[in-house]
């Protein structure tokens, strides 16, 4: 279950833990002792306990024998299983977003794009993603996709990264939008479908290059 905004401290102690992860602060295969990140969040054990524990149940974290609790590794296999659920997943939203967005959350997709265009492509398709996922109209599937896109961190380097990906991308982007403003849920999903797929190609490149 998640951690009730309610108990503070191991709330803190969560977001500034995951923060860090995500800023490769604390890289993969780095070793969380719950007394050492206490002592650097200047928090007590006991919420950095729950904290840690709630990380590693949505998969941040793994405990490896002998080591204790370490932030995950993710393989060649690893990142095409996350990639195919992410393809599953953004396809459904894209196809629920073309059944219920409102006009004015279509209006607000296509103007993250356009204000995007010469900004950062990273943050641009984040608060894209985000938008569509909001215009699906389901926390479930939210709530699934948030923790797809948390593990995604763990992989460092975005796909972005390289500026013909985030060209053709940018593209993949409006194609998405498109089929949404035409309420053609088949056509959406398959765009986002679609999109996902080249980012794992992208991505198995750059673990091949690495």
């Amino acid at each position: 279950m998640p951690i009730a905004k309610a108990n503070s401290q191991a709330y803190a102690a969560y977001n500034e833990i995951k923060q860090r992860i995500f800023a490769g602060a604390f890289a993969p295969s780095d070793r969380l002792r719950e007394i050492e990140v206490a002592s650097l969040l200047d928090m007590g054990r006991t919420p950095v306990r729950e904290a840690l524990k709630r990380i590693h149940d949505e998969g941040l974290l793994t405990h490896e024998p002998g080591r204790g609790l370490v932030v995950t590794t993710m393989d060649q296999q690893d990142v095409s299983e996350l990639y195919a659920m992410r393809e599953v997943l953004e396809g459904a939203a894209a196809a629920f977003a073309a059944q219920h967005a409102t006009a004015a959350e279509i209006d607000n997709m296509e103007a993250i794009l356009h204000e995007g265009e010469n900004g950062d492509p990273v943050a641009t398709n984040l608060k894209f993603h985000a938008a569509v996922y909001t215009a699906a109209h389901n926390r479930h599937l939210i709530r699934s996709l948030q923790s797809l896109t948390d593990t995604t961190y763990l992989l460092g380097r975005s796909t972005l990264s390289s500026p013909e990906r985030a060209r053709i991308a940018m593209q993949e982007h409006l194609d998405i939008v498109a089929a949404i403003r035409s309420r053609d849920a088949q056509r959406a999903s398959h765009a986002a479908q679609q999109h996902i797929h080249q980012a794992l190609l992208e991505r198995l490149k750059m673990l091949r290059q690495r």
